[in-house]
């Protein structure tokens, strides 16, 4: 019998290991790589060959997501199960949209995430008719802007993002390659239009509109 050949990507090692013993236990499984970081996982997966690669849904340079859309749209044939803490409709929207066969959440059991990998090896969805009629829901109504984001431009939200990781100015501008005063600016800006007095406050309002967690630094 034909084993499914599974990639794991996750950022916590811990996480990876657990995910490693359970699936080894199964005759008709193989752990054939990991990763920790989305880049990482691109540049591995297309020489290991996957059958199915479990993608966390969210990473220090990325997402799970991101990384399907990329291996779905070269890979086609490597099933993505997306594994994420998060249970939210923007991010199972996104993740069905990138081509995403699963998502499902870590809380999982070891036998039903085996179930899962099975399935979605054999080419099925794990999508049950209602989170189907959600999408379908969302494709209709369109995306619900946020009221307090909403005189935010998409870049602006982009460098919330950031700032809500505890990033500099300088790394700001490092990662989505502006100068460091372009990105003062925006920051000021993005204070002014949601009304707020420094990063910290800024940090806060990115954690709870965007479901990140404020960086301590």
């Amino acid at each position: 019998m034909e084993k499914i050949r599974v990639f794991i990507l996750d950022d916590h090692e811990i996480v990876r290991n657990g995910l490693r013993r359970t699936l080894e236990r199964h005759d008709d499984i193989e752990v054939v790589g990991e990763a920790g970081l989305a880049a990482e996982a691109l540049r591995r997966i297309p020489a290991l060959t996957p059958t199915v690669a479990i993608l966390d849904g969210r990473l220090p340079d990325g997402s799970g997501i991101d990384v399907c859309r990329e291996i779905r749209s070269q890979y086609p044939g490597v099933a993505c199960l997306i594994l994420t803490s998060f249970d939210d409709d923007e991010a199972l929207f996104s993740a069905i949209m990138a081509g995403a066969a699963g998502y499902v959440l870590k809380e999982i059991r070891g036998t039903d995430l085996v179930g899962a990998i099975r399935t979605v090896a054999s080419g099925k969805s794990l999508l049950s008719p209602s989170v189907t009629q959600r999408v379908l829901d969302r494709l209709r109504e369109g995306p619900k802007e946020d009221p307090v984001l909403a005189e935010l431009t998409p870049r602006e939200r982009e460098i919330l993002k950031l700032v809500a990781e505890g990033l500099t100015n300088r790394q700001i501008g490092t990662r989505v390659h502006l100068s460091e005063k372009t990105v003062k600016n925006y920051v000021s800006s993005i204070l002014e239009k949601l009304k707020l007095t420094s990063r910290t406050q800024a940090a806060v309002v990115a954690s709870k509109h965007f479901g990140q967690e404020p960086s301590a630094r």
